[in-house]
């Protein structure tokens, strides 16, 4: 089986590449593709192996997953995997066969390629007619994330966005440092990050630091177009509103 892995965060396709060899090591991954121009430019090429399956997330550095979809006509088999659950019952009405919310967990991984293999092996066509009534019945999903699930070696974490002090990036990686000072890896982005949170308790300060309302502890004026933070937990660096945001920085706080 040939798949393509469309996925703008690192971590994130690493991740899923290692989950897919570990079910199954005969899978051959194609390629992994970040953006919604370079996949159809892959789809597009003759010359390029087209893939039995791909795995789709919705949020692209360049544009919406969906927009392969609706500019390729594309009846490949999809396997959505995304951090927003509010566009399920869109990605059930496209070719889907299942619809994965990160950080994914193998066993429905699992699952979802042997549906896939039960439905590819199936003599009649598939119809998700049944899935999509039964999203209609499930209310409509909060907009924002309430929650995250992080891992540290064999352990499991959820915490509440609430105790979450800020995201941060560190040697390339996104980090997460509660209010008690423990800090974990996520697999996204900061851009990211940015659409899956309140906009009323988070703001991007500065290219490296997502901050909390709640983590503020302190602001100074350095000069008229600089200010320094004083976050609690603190920094490893000193914290500043980059001049681009300080405007925008202030409406936030007077909201």
């Amino acid at each position: 089986m040939n798949v393509l892995i469309v996925e703008d965060e690192e971590l994130s396709a690493e991740r899923l590449q290692k989950m897919i060899f570990g079910i199954d090591p005969a899978i051959r991954v194609l390629a992994t593709i970040p953006s919604v121009l370079e996949t159809i430019s892959y789809l597009q090429n003759e010359d390029n192996t087209q893939p039995d399956l791909i795995f789709l997330d919705i949020h692209l550095e360049d544009d919406n997953g969906f927009k392969i979809i609706e500019s390729q006509n594309l009846m490949i088999p999809i396997i959505f995997t995304t951090a927003f659950d509010e566009y399920m019952l869109r990605a059930f009405r496209a070719h889907s066969i299942d619809y994965l919310l990160k950080p994914i967990n193998p066993l429905e991984l699992q699952a979802s390629l042997l549906k896939f293999k039960k439905i590819n092996n199936a003599s009649h066509p598939t119809s998700n007619s049944h899935i999509i009534e039964a999203i209609q019945t499930i209310r409509t999903p909060e907009k924002y994330k309430d929650r995250f699930l992080v891992t540290a070696g064999s352990r499991i974490f959820s915490f509440k966005t609430s105790e979450i002090a800020y995201f941060t990036i560190e040697e390339r990686a996104t980090f997460l440092r509660l209010f008690d000072g423990r800090h974990f890896a996520v697999e996204y982005s900061l851009e990211k990050l940015v659409q899956m949170l309140n906009p009323s308790d988070f703001f991007r300060i500065n290219r490296t630091l997502l901050i909390s309302v709640n983590a503020i502890r302190d602001i100074h004026t350095i000069s008229a177009g600089k200010l320094k933070i004083d976050l609690e937990p603190t920094t490893t660096h000193e914290a500043y509103v980059s001049s681009e945001r300080i405007t925008e920085f202030k409406n936030w706080l007077g909201k």
